[in-house]
């Protein structure tokens, strides 16, 4: 069984598509580790502003069947696979890591540059996962968050109830 962490995010009708797409994962993997859900200003364009948070879960299915599933369920819920790259989005689903793998390939790279470049995936990463350690890097993710410079984002955890 391999440990999977994605980092999930909305911005359009986000607290419904932040609870559909945790809802989705939980009914295709089973049970499922939660960050916080943290709210963030749009990185690269203008836009309204995020949740995101990282879903945590273990697999035995292949790294890119995972993959496909989670571009289906973006599918599902009305992700725009012509918009750019950095737009609205009513769901977006990285996979960041897959177990300790490295994997870089065409529309799939683990682990995903995005982990140490923006503080919306990198604090709930460490929060879900501070003793895990990088693959590339040997370094935890509690102490790259530790490291990072956090004046970068306005990023802020908000209150959040799945059982709604």
């Amino acid at each position: 069984m391999a440990w999977v962490y994605i980092s999930l995010g909305s911005n359009i009708d986000r607290e419904a598509n932040t609870r559909a797409g945790v809802a989705a994962l939980r009914a295709e993997f089973g049970d499922c580790l939660l960050s916080s859900v943290y709210e963030s200003e749009a990185v690269g364009f203008e836009g309204d502003v995020f949740y995101n948070m990282v879903v945590a879960f273990q697999t035995d299915r292949d790294v890119h069947e995972v993959a496909d599933i989670l571009h289906r369920i973006e599918n599902k819920h009305g992700r725009n696979r012509n918009s750019p790259k950095f737009s609205s989005r009513t769901l977006d689903l990285d996979l960041l890591l897959y177990d300790d793998w490295i994997v870089d390939e065409k529309g799939l790279q683990i682990p995903r540059d995005e982990i140490l470049k923006y503080a919306f995936v990198l604090w709930p990463l460490a929060e879900v996962a501070p003793d895990l350690k990088h693959p590339q890097l040997d370094k935890t993710y509690g102490m790259l968050w530790f490291e990072f410079d956090k004046s970068r984002e306005n990023l802020k955890p908000v209150v959040f109830n799945f059982d709604i």
